[in-house]
């Protein structure tokens, strides 16, 4: 073993040593007689300062600080999925069994279950070269999931010895490689460096949409496969609740979902709901699926700032096989926090509110490692981030919400008005924007329609156009303004009640196709051209405004089946049959004044 530090200072998770000149930079280290797991963050000569990934509490100076000589890494195989780990991938259910509610100081990196046995199906052979990221056998984790095991990234060479098919342990040495120089054993499992991002062949360009089945999401403010978005919101305006509708019918492979800084409440919620929750693909659990990672508000502050690494760290591992992955980091602002009040213990220079001069470049090295890429073994992949933001008070304008703004491709600005009047999902349509509108517009015209995006744009068009008026009617009420603007009013209603607010609850709303997108914004298209149209006739708004049809187009989403086209076309036809005969009777003049205002 290397030579061992000695503690002498300590600072609630920050702890100084000495004699530490034979250690690295980013090592992971065991600290003091429990070994508590910690990482090297600056080195200054002999003297050294660790950040502790546990409770410190107990810890003395002059505890011996032992080396691991490696930077602290996660485990990557066969039993991730499903599963629930704390900030630095320790299995918490597995604790729990052994250690009852509480995780007991020093119980080490315990990880994956190296010795569960799984089925392996080996896919080469003796004497195959295989490159770095080569897939050379598989493994059924989950009944959603086909595990493919892949050489790891600095491995590469000839097989001399490949194991048969049948059933092994993690630990079991499936193929032997000779790059040469040196032989490398292959086992089922890889470590990899959580700070550290997992190479790529390629980064493809943004082309593809992750389809939420969210309306306002999907239609409005697109988000990519391979691309980032940032749902930030005060408290009470349903970051998680976005998160969980996003998680549950977002069309990823695989959903990783970061609790980073969360109330232990809400964490619980999610532990609980989460397990029950149906996979609407084929009705199984969801965890089949779905990796956890919890780290509340009240475990140590270091995981907190690790384990968005390790989230992403594992979603890249899945990448690499060939999966498109969705990642939920709920929220990054309590990270920022972590990075706060670690860079405080530190007596590191203040930058704005406090927080850490580096808090721009390290949100911006997390989100970067979102992408579509083409992997080493040559499959496409992709990683979508979706990071929730909790700004104090609800202000945008704060330091994380800001720089996170500055390199995300999505912003979904929650509103606390429309949250509290039961708008949900309560993203605010003036303040949010999707960046890869223009990356997507092939895609849906190839895939949804033609005219998808450029009834986006109309639709849009006309919120705003409501927002404005809006605030003419707050100072003299809607009764000054002449019919055509009374119209868009009527309209934005229409949009904002039958289309962009959604049910999570309801069986037909929670969940809605692009096709039904596209068709309900149509029939609201005609339901304004031929009201615009009977309107510039001189049609009276009261006439125009029909209580019943109204009605009955905002109430679509609850009536139409997915797949069921006739239904639109019969909204369509009732539209038509309502304003053609009144258009025609206001047409060139056939009614005289004093008829319209009777």
């Amino acid at each position: 073993m290397s030579n061992v530090g000695k503690i002498v200072m300590i600072n609630g998770p920050v702890v100084k040593a000495e004699n530490m000149k034979s250690f690295s930079m980013r090592e992971m280290v065991m600290v003091g007689e429990k070994k508590l797991i910690g990482e090297i963050i600056s080195i200054n000569e002999d003297l050294a300062t660790i950040q502790v990934y546990e409770e410190t509490a107990g810890l003395k100076a002059g505890e011996p600080i032992y080396s691991t000589n490696k930077p602290l890494s996660v485990k990557l195989g066969p039993g991730i999925i499903g599963n629930i780990f704390d900030g630095i991938e320790r299995p918490l259910l597995d604790i729990y069994e052994k250690s009852g509610n509480y995780i007991p100081e020093g119980i080490g990196l315990t990880s994956i279950d190296l010795h569960k046995k799984w089925k392996v199906k080996i896919n080469v052979t003796v004497g195959q070269e295989l490159r770095s990221g080569e897939i050379f056998g598989e493994v059924q984790e989950t009944t959603a999931v086909k595990h493919k095991l892949m050489i790891p990234p600095d491995k590469r060479g000839k097989v001399i010895f490949a194991e048969k098919d049948g059933e092994y342990d993690l630990e079991h040495v499936l193929l032997i490689l000779d790059d040469g120089s040196n032989k490398h054993e292959i086992k089922m499992y890889q470590e990899w460096p959580v700070r550290v991002p997992r190479p790529v062949a390629r980064r493809n360009p943004i082309s593809k949409p992750l389809v939420t089945g969210q309306r306002v999401i999907d239609t409005f403010f697109p988000l990519a496969k391979g691309g980032t978005a940032a749902i930030p919101g005060g408290f009470g305006t349903g970051k998680t609740s976005a998160q969980h509708q996003l998680a549950k019918w977002s069309d990823a492979d695989i959903i990783i979902y970061v609790g980073c800084g969360e109330r232990g409440n809400e964490m619980t919620e999610v532990l609980e709901d989460f397990p029950k929750l149906k996979d609407p693909r084929n009705g199984e659990p969801l965890m089949n699926r779905t990796v956890l990672i919890a780290n509340t508000s009240n475990m140590p502050v270091a995981a907190r700032e690790a384990s968005i690494y390790t989230g992403i760290t594992i979603a890249e591992y899945y990448r690499d096989m060939g999966y498109n992955i969705a990642i939920m980091a709920d929220s990054t602002s309590r990270w920022a926090e972590a990075l706060r009040e670690i860079s405080g213990r530190l007596e590191e220079m203040p930058a704005e509110e406090g927080y850490p001069a580096y808090l721009p470049s390290r949100l911006g090295q997390f989100y970067e490692r979102a992408g579509d890429v083409k992997t080493l073994s040559g499959e496409e992949g992709s990683i979508t981030i979706i990071g929730a933001v909790s700004p104090p008070g609800g202000d945008f304008s704060e330091p994380v919400t800001q720089n996170t703004k500055r390199v995300v491709g999505t912003f979904l600005a929650l509103d606390r008005a429309l949250a509290y009047s039961r708008h949900y999902p309560a993203i605010n349509w003036i303040y949010s924007y999707s960046g890869y509108v223009d990356d997507l517009k092939e895609w849906y015209r190839e895939n949804v329609s033609h005219h998808m995006m450029e009834l986006r744009e109309k639709m849009l068009g006309i919120l705003g156009e409501e927002s404005k008026l809006m605030e003419i009617v707050k100072l003299v009420g809607e009764d000054i303004l002449p019919d055509d603007q009374r119209l868009i009013l009527e309209i934005s209603k229409v949009l904002k009640i039958g289309y962009l607010q959604q049910n999570s609850f309801h069986e037909l709303d929670a969940n809605v196709s692009l096709k039904k997108q596209y068709n309900m914004l149509r029939v609201i298209d005609r339901l304004y051209e031929k009201a615009f149209a009977a309107v510039k006739k001189g049609a009276p708004i009261s006439i125009v405004k029909d209580e019943k049809l109204f009605y009955d187009i905002i109430s679509m989403k609850y009536n139409v089946a997915e797949g069921d086209e006739e239904a639109f076309e019969r909204y369509l036809k009732q539209i038509d049959d309502y304003f053609d005969p009144l258009i025609s009777r206001y047409d060139k003049g056939a009614i005289r004044h004093e008829d319209k205002v009777s």
